[in-house]
């Protein structure tokens, strides 16, 4: 049984300005949580594209990842983490009043998995969200 948390935020830009951010250059600018950086190995973003990266935490510990892009739209991307924690995280991108609504859902394969990461998980998509706007807000 899948468990999944959800957030969502409306951007001041349009959906096309919110989608450029997720250019592989940009996207390693801004993802993960507050204080991280990566390193991007692959980064394909296309339907079926590989991506493989290492975030760095401030304190020093790196985490390999390796995903795959299930789906690329300038309305939604969809990104299969193939390494534990397992979870399917899928960013849709609508219009909304004022700007763009970006919604960030997370659902894990395992509720036991979401159970152990829930506290890490939820204030680090919301710090990811953070970021993401702050990289649409710089732009290109």
């Amino acid at each position: 049984m899948t468990q999944s948390t959800s957030t969502s935020r409306t951007f001041a830009a349009t959906p096309d300005a919110v989608f450029a951010a997720f250019a592989p250059t940009r996207l390693a600018r801004w993802w993960g949580p507050a204080g991280f950086t990566n390193t991007f190995e692959t980064c394909e973003l296309r339907d079926g594209g590989a991506w493989r990266f290492t975030m760095h935490a401030p304190n020093g510990v790196d985490y390999p990842n390796e995903c795959t892009f299930l789906e690329v739209r300038p309305a939604r991307v969809v990104i299969r983490h193939t390494v534990p924690p397992y979870f399917t995280l899928s960013i849709e991108l609508a219009p909304a009043p004022g700007g763009t609504e970006v919604r960030w859902t997370q659902a894990f394969d395992s509720a036991e998995t979401f159970a152990q990461v829930r506290a890490i998980v939820e204030p680090a998509n919301e710090q990811n969200l953070d970021r993401l706007a702050a990289e649409v807000e710089r732009g290109g």
